[in-house]
Formats: C-alpha cells, structure tokens, sequence
C-alpha cells in the first residue's frame, strides 16, 4: 500500500459519538435543579475547568471551587451523579462505528478528546469505547487538550503516522481547522449518513491504493 494511503481515523467523542460530558446545557440544567447561580458557576467553570481537563486538578477539586464554595444542602455525590447522567449516547454513529470496525474497516481508530479523568474513564466504560477505538489520547492523561497542536503531533507518534496517513472528525470546526495546519485531512462532523458516507469513500480509497 503507499506511505499516503490513509491508515490512521482520529476521533472527537463528545459532539460527535458520545453528548458533551459537561456542557453549557448541562450547567444550567444542574444550576435549576440544585438551586445554584448560574451565572457564578458559569463564571468559575470557565475559570477552572481547562485545568480539570489536563488532568492538573481532581473532579472534586474542580467542584470544590465551582459549586462547593458554599454551603449547599445536597451532597456531593448527588451532585456528580447528575454530571455523570449528562453522558449519553448520540443516535447511530457510535454503534455503527463499532460494527464497520469489527467488519475489518482496514484502519486503527484513535480518540482525541478533550475531558478530565473521572468523566473520561466513566465514559470509556459506560458505552464500552474500546470496542471501537485502538488508542485513547485524552487531555486528563496527556496534559494538553486541542486545539493544542502538541496533541495532535502526539496522537501522529503514538500512531506512527505521517499527517497524510491521517483523517481527524470533530464537531468544532475550530478543532477541525487545527489538525488542518498541521496537514491532516479534516472534517467537521455535523450528522451520521454524512460522515459514514466519508469513512466508506475512505475505505475505497485505500482498496483502490492496495490493488
């Protein structure tokens, strides 16, 4: 097969297989349930959050500074266990993605996602994301997160590819539009027939190349 054959699909999870694990609709949501001022865990969030997700901080410690810096009347633990209801599993792709590898897709799928470590190891867990993906370079467990293009670099060693070896699908055309500089093709992922169009265009690609 040629050194330009693609070999190599890196993934966002949140947006594209998987809910955002902590979005701005989950805050709020969480600010109405358990009584809280938005706008101050909005604020604080923004703050801190980005250390949380480089791993710097625990999802305790974050929650110290954003939600109990007050005396509240629920306890922690129900509070989390709201955060780790927020994670859902978007129609169609993820399974479908799952079964096109099983299937013999010819590429290794690899993550690269930007969560902090408690949220990500639930979420690799709960919808069983080893199934379909090979490697996982998260932010908690790299210390950096996107668009960073240290992550991306790092993701292409890990993998042992080349940028044209590369396909990269995230939901944020910023992120997308990062791995972009750096010479991978990218594209923004905004519903599952488009992007499964894509991967089965990919597929015949590199069957066309290996003939």
């Amino acid at each position: 097969m040629e050194a330009t054959a693609v070999k190599i699909l890196f993934f966002d999870i949140g947006g594209v297989l998987l809910s955002n694990g902590w979005g701005h609709q989950s805050r709020k949501e969480a600010s109405e349930l358990f009584g809280l001022d938005y706008e101050e865990v909005n604020a604080l969030h923004t703050f801190i959050f980005n250390v949380y997700e480089i791993g710097s901080i625990s999802l305790d410690e974050y929650l110290d500074t954003v939600v109990f810096n007050h005396p509240r009347d629920f306890a922690r633990e129900d509070f989390k266990e709201f955060i780790y209801r927020q994670s859902v599993e978007l129609p169609d792709t993820l399974q479908w993605l799952k079964q096109w590898k099983q299937n013999n897709c010819g590429f290794r799928i690899v993550s690269i996602n930007n969560e902090g470590k408690e949220l990500n190891d639930y979420r690799v867990k709960k919808f069983k994301l080893h199934e379909c993906f090979d490697a996982f370079i998260s932010s908690c467990e790299v210390k950096m997160r996107k668009p960073d293009p240290g992550i991306f670099n790092l993701a292409m060693g890990v993998a042992l590819a080349q940028p044209s070896q590369c396909v990269y699908f995230d939901d944020r055309i910023m992120f997308v539009n990062a791995a972009k500089k750096l010479g991978i093709r990218s594209f923004q992922h905004t519903d599952f027939e488009s992007t499964k169009k894509i991967l089965e265009e990919l597929k015949k690609e590199n069957q066309q190349k290996s003939k």
